[in-house]
């Protein structure tokens, strides 16, 4: 058989959750957005919350969201999205509430919205897209570029004397005794995509318990404002950025004694 026979829509399997919306991504080809939301509204849907789920996206890359995933949405000012999720958690109860941000947003500018929402264990699931620059407006240096990185502000890469060091941000607030689980994943691989499907899925789970704040990192890639192909962007991300930000649970209460 021909390749060109195989290759036909009547032979392309592509699944879709009912509550991804029909419409043309803004995303980037290549972009982990559109994955991540794809488990998004995968363990929505499989958990049966639709109708009490409320998502709180803020300034950045995913500040559209709303137009992508059919629930409830709330915007936020730059980095307040845990400051409106908290109000909106503690006057709604019954809700399941998360954020969506990205690593200038939550590290940078919401810096101090996050580590005091996950230090009072608000009821919150935290989605955290950690690729490493200012993705939606330029590809500046975020807390999160790595030494020696290039970004439009750090032509030369990033310097320990002049920029100081990587924020570990996921690290700082595993350690909070109000995070509940706190852990970094991926989805360049089907097989990372699987796992951050079930670290997902557990977040929400959380919430749904009363157990406090889940928080998940994805490393994500940017290959536009890495000026990469999507390919060259995922082998960058796994031999530098994983050294810097190790995969897998940093906290897990469900596993304590």
């Amino acid at each position: 058989m021909e390749i060109q026979d195989i290759i036909k829509p009547e032979n392309l399997v592509y699944s879709k959750s009912k509550l991804q919306v029909d419409v043309i991504s803004h995303y980037c080809p290549g972009c982990s957005h559109g994955v991540v939301h794809k488990i998004v509204s995968e363990v929505i849907d499989e958990l049966g919350i639709q109708e009490k789920t409320i998502g709180v996206s803020p300034v950045g890359c995913a500040v559209f969201a709303y137009n992508l995933i059919d629930i409830d949405w709330q915007e936020a000012a730059h980095g307040r999205a845990p400051a409106v999720a908290t109000g909106i958690a503690r006057t709604n109860p019954d809700k399941i509430v998360f954020t969506y941000q990205g690593d200038g947003d939550l590290a940078s500018i919401g810096a101090a919205e996050i580590l005091h929402a996950c230090n009072r264990g608000e009821n919150l699931v935290v989605i955290f897209i950690n690729n490493g620059i200012y993705g939606m407006t330029g590809g500046q240096m975020a807390p999160t570029t790595l030494v020696g990185q290039v970004t439009s502000t750090t032509p030369m890469g990033r310097t320990v004397e002049l920029n100081g060091y990587p924020l570990k941000i996921t690290e700082l607030i595993a350690q909070l005794p109000g995070v509940h689980y706190c852990t970094r994943q991926s989805v360049h691989t089907a097989a990372t995509v699987r796992r951050c499907k079930n670290a997902i899925r557990k977040a929400f789970q959380n919430v749904m318990d009363k157990k406090g704040t889940s928080f998940v990192e994805v490393t994500s890639t940017c290959n536009s404002g890495w000026k990469m192909t999507p390919v060259q962007a995922n082998d960058w991300m796994v031999e530098h950025m994983f050294t810097e930000y190790p995969q897998g649970e940093l906290k897990d209460n469900d596993k304590k004694g």
